[in-house]
């Protein structure tokens, strides 16, 4: 059995879904499905991470171990087992689990004998980090390189989009990112990660008819659940004053969320606690906004954390304790920005 097959295999067993297994492991869930189509190699990390997952006793790793020995070295994967051995404690394939000013460098030297769909995939990552960095222009550039790449393989709707979702936490300019989120549409109409970023920069726009229309459609859309979906919902509420609805999604959001996602969990219960105060418990959202920052590890302080703390902060800030919120607030974006100044540049 090759490996791909026995990967399907394992995960149907388990009872996932393409999109639940993809988002348990950190892997895009349109390169899970090549890999068990037999259209993409996978890899060794991929191979551990999901034995992890399902429950395996390592049977997907010791299978694609059996293949690569009949094939000849995959350059990428000669460049992971590299980088693994210089970071042996990083689990670096399971990038959400890893501080932005550390998943910077690894992930530029995993472009090293990338083909071009992963080297697509690795620019879209270099440029989100960059952006939670609050390295705007470099991310820029960034942009600009996943776009060319990802056209060249047909997923120019995708890397439009992931960048609209960016350029929101980067508080980039919303016409400039509803022209980006017009581009995905028109590139793949049917996908629910282009009308879900459409979906959200009218809603900022304040475009609330529009914005109802589009979350009525997302909500339609039969997909397996995962946190990404619940938080785009949750957070369409938020803006469109749906505070309960948007805390129910939320908060189904981050049951999905794995906790070593310590940056997303983290965003998530920013997003959670606005939609708090959304919804009329404003003293609990604030509570919790300030329990996050307080708790949150220097590491993990960037701009997507920063930016949704602003958003609490903007519902919040006629109560007693929204002073003690931007002191906190003050200390996050200072040690965001030393982050970013400490990390050395990726030109």
């Amino acid at each position: 059995m090759t490996f791909g097959s026995l990967l399907r295999q394992c995960r149907q067993t388990a009872g996932l879904s393409l999109r639940q297994l993809a988002a348990q492991v950190g892997y895009d869930h349109s390169y899970l499905s090549q890999v068990e189509r037999g259209q993409r190699p996978g890899s060794a990390d991929l191979a551990r991470l999901c034995d992890q997952e399902l429950g395996t006793d390592g049977r997907l790793s010791a299978t694609f171990e059996q293949r690569r020995a009949r094939v000849r070295p995959d350059p990428l994967e000669a460049a992971w087992r590299g980088l693994v051995g210089t970071a042996p404690n990083q689990q670096l394939g399971d990038f959400r689990s890893v501080p932005p000013a550390a998943l910077l460098p690894a992930l530029v030297r995993q472009l090293s004998g990338a083909d071009r769909p992963e080297a697509a995939e690795l620019s879209i990552l270099i440029a989100e980090t960059l952006t939670r960095l609050d390295d705007r222009s470099t991310a820029g550039r960034w942009w600009w390189a996943a776009r060319a790449a990802a056209d060249d393989v047909g997923a120019g709707a995708t890397v439009r989009a992931r960048e609209v979702l960016s350029g929101l936490s980067g508080r980039r300019p919303l016409p400039e990112l509803l022209e980006l989120a017009e581009e995905a549409v028109a590139l793949d109409h049917h996908g629910y990660l282009p009308r879900a970023a459409r979906a959200l920069v009218l809603a900022e726009l304040g475009r609330s008819e529009e914005a109802r229309h589009a979350l009525q459609e997302l909500i339609g859309v039969e997909l397996a659940p995962t946190y990404q979906m619940h938080w785009v919902e949750g957070r369409m509420c938020t803006l469109l004053g749906y505070g309960v609805a948007g805390c129910v999604l939320l908060q189904r959001a981050r049951e999905l969320c794995p906790e070593r996602w310590i940056g997303e969990r983290a965003r998530l219960d920013l997003c959670l606690a606005e939609c708090l105060a959304v919804a009329g418990e404003v003293a609990a959202g604030l509570a919790m906004s300030l329990r996050v920052l307080v708790e949150l590890p220097d590491e993990w302080h960037d701009t997507l954390v920063y930016d949704a703390a602003a958003r609490v902060l903007s519902v919040v800030q006629a109560e007693p304790g929204a002073s003690e919120l931007r002191r906190l607030m003050a200390g996050v974006w200072a040690a965001g920005r030393g982050g970013a100044e400490g990390r050395g540049s990726v030109r």
